[in-house]
């Protein structure tokens, strides 16, 4: 989990204070949602609405799954995460196909019966980054539309969504924003087919007129696929966003950098990635960490740290102090 920008959390503070004060309001929220939209955004290069909000990246995929013909061949990475490729397993009973090939070989595998490829620009257990370009000319010449995961790359690497159909991202991770804050792009070509299945008054064309039936009318933009916002996550997210989104390539880069100091203390290549994936077959080198006070996790069989702005060269030496103190 990120940690939480000085300004996103003193928010966050006052916003329950408010609450359990009876003093909040529901329309109260929408200036957190909105510049929050605006900030995201902004990082990613496209415009506002372009943008849908929502709360984690297997709701924000459920649209794309559902708008799927019948029989649609998906290829996926394997071992992707699973957010990622549930959503689509979940249509087989309509004879959707999903293909699991190796990342190195995503491009490759595309073919003239491929309908869309899913995957994560940045591997959630090891760092791995998918070749972008490669996937998206590939699409392009077969006619494969193309949903990228962002949640291990926005934040820290530079992403143009612009250039994919549709993009989601969790911003609990190298956002740094509470847990309950997702965004999606859409182009408008992708908007044109997919199926709004979440929608509810949030995804009206008039929120706070949108709350009551009978009639349906949706936003024309990707509002429409808005899912309802969790609304105290959302006003310690957009102080947060707003700084990130002014923040220099230098300060989203810092991570890398320590990260790669590790890898050379090591003896390791640079992999130009902030996620460090360390191999620890009997766990004497998680105990060794922990010892030492470092945060990490273990992901597919590994030891998974990841670098970022509060990060510092003294945690570098704390990292490469206990993972070669054994060896």
């Amino acid at each position: 989990m990120g940690l939480p920008s000085i300004a996103g959390a003193a928010a966050l503070r006052a916003a329950v204070g408010e609450w359990a004060e009876g003093a909040a309001s529901a329309s109260g929220y929408d200036a957190a949602v909105s510049s929050s939209r605006a900030a995201w955004a902004r990082l990613v290069g496209v415009p506002t609405s372009w943008v849908a909000v929502g709360s984690q990246v297997s709701a924000m995929l459920a649209p794309v799954a559902a708008s799927l013909p019948e029989g649609a061949e998906v290829v996926v990475p394997a071992g992707d995460f699973s957010s990622v490729v549930f959503p689509f397993l979940t249509q087989r009973d309509r004879g959707v196909v999903v293909r699991q090939v190796p990342l190195a070989e995503v491009a490759d595998q595309i073919r003239a019966t491929t309908s869309l490829v899913a995957f994560s620009l940045v591997q959630s257990a090891d760092g791995r980054l998918a070749d972008l370009e490669a996937i998206l000319d590939a699409a392009r010449r077969h006619g494969a539309r193309t949903v990228c995961d962002t949640t291990q790359a926005v934040g820290w690497l530079p992403v143009a969504a612009s250039s994919i159909d549709v993009t989601v991202c969790a911003a609990y991770k190298w956002l740094s924003c509470p847990r309950g804050v997702a965004f999606a792009s859409a182009s408008p070509e992708a908007l044109a087919w997919l199926r709004p299945v979440s929608a509810g008054w949030y995804a009206g064309e008039t929120v706070w007129e949108s709350i009551y039936g009978p009639e349906m009318t949706l936003a024309g933009d990707a509002r429409r696929l808005d899912v309802s916002p969790a609304w105290l996550a959302w006003v310690g997210a957009a102080p947060t966003l707003d700084l990130l989104a002014a923040a220099g390539e230098g300060v989203r880069w810092t991570g890398v950098e320590l990260a790669d100091g590790v890898r050379r203390a090591l003896g390791m290549p640079p992999a130009n990635c902030p996620i460090l994936s360390l191999a620890d077959p009997n766990g004497a080198v998680e105990r060794r960490l922990r010892e030492a006070g470092c945060r990490f996790a273990t992901r597919a069989g590994r030891l998974r740290l990841a670098f970022h702005v509060w990060n510092d060269e003294d945690d570098v030496a704390r990292v490469v102090e206990a993972v070669s103190s054994g060896a």
